[in-house]
């Protein structure tokens, strides 16, 4: 199923046992996926139009008024276009808006670079209390919308528009602040943040194995707050950690890591995989994975370089 069907669907149950849960678009549902929705209530899905900041504004009155709006567009304008809106009218005002930017990164695909935000989640990550989650499967999307809707503030969710994986099993409970291990080593550390990069960390953990190199996989799933205590604790026993991000290296999950590791002294090498400072551009994803340098083979390339490293230190 597409995540973005996932998501509908679970806001539609959402919805059905509170009357406060409605969704907002800026003509793009059936793009994102939110017809159904529509047409389940009709008097709780409002199209502001081609509009993202008056779409976030409004969200903001409704969240004010008691409301629990959902809005969604593509990243890119759910990041750049809203930031001023989103900061203000949501965040600084203490509401609890939540801003859906689907497409992060490469999943933009053939809308090339006007389209692909390689930057969101860390333009975001300035703006004080507010958190980021980026789902890596259908049921982790699933599992956190509740929690996400309840949320005393405002939320910033990536979301993998098209195409689903069903990594975890339905069991599986999920917390906003906290990431998953979701393999187990004792030589590197890999630590993922979305779909498309923990598909591809699981990936290059198995290239690695068959060289005999053991690796901690974590899925961090919340980039804002990051959760430190499992990033740190691989890192202490690891001693060398690989960071893999849909996503600009500044100011996203490497920069994040880096951050805590610095803070609390945790001698650990870092090599960060993800876009390395560049603009997107148009392609199928295959070609744009191994453009921007975000394949299990580039990650899996800049473990056994660290391990190279930790071998004639």
């Amino acid at each position: 199923m597409d995540m973005r069907d996932v998501y509908t669907e679970t806001l539609i149950e959402l919805a059905g046992k509170d009357e406060r849960i409605v969704l907002l678009e800026a003509d793009l549902m059936n793009a994102t996926g939110t017809r159904p929705f529509k047409v389940a209530y009709p008097d709780r899905f409002i199209n502001v139009g081609v509009s993202e900041a008056d779409m976030v504004g409004v969200a903001a009155g409704l969240s004010a008024a008691g409301k629990i709006p959902f809005a969604a567009s593509f990243g890119c304008f759910a990041s750049r276009r809203v930031y001023d809106q989103f900061f203000l009218s949501a965040n600084y005002a203490q509401l609890n808006v939540n801003l859906v930017g689907t497409d992060p990164g490469v999943t933009a695909l053939f809308n090339g670079g006007t389209h692909m935000t390689f930057e969101d989640a860390g333009i975001m990550r300035n703006i004080p209390q507010l958190r980021i989650l980026e789902p890596s499967d259908e049921v982790s999307l699933r599992k956190l919308l509740p929690q996400i809707a309840y949320w005393p503030r405002s939320v910033y969710l990536r979301l993998h528009r098209k195409g689903g994986w069903s990594f975890y099993g339905e069991d599986e409970t999920f917390e906003i602040g906290k990431g998953k291990l979701v393999r187990e080593g004792s030589d590197i550390t890999l630590a993922s943040f979305g779909m498309v990069m923990l598909q591809e960390t699981l990936k290059a953990a198995d290239l690695l194995e068959k060289k005999g190199i053991h690796s901690d996989v974590i899925d961090v799933l919340t980039l804002k707050p990051l959760d430190r205590e499992l990033v740190l604790a691989s890192a202490r026993k690891t001693g060398q950690i690989v960071t893999c991000e849909n996503h600009n290296i500044y100011n996203g999950l490497g920069s994040a890591v880096a951050e805590v590791l610095a803070e609390d002294g945790v001698p650990a090498r870092l090599r960060r995989i993800g876009c390395q400072d560049k603009f997107g551009e148009v392609g199928k994803i295959d070609y744009l994975m191994e453009a921007f340098g975000l394949t299990a083979a580039h990650i899996a390339g800049a473990a056994e370089a660290l391990i190279g490293m930790k071998k004639t230190a």
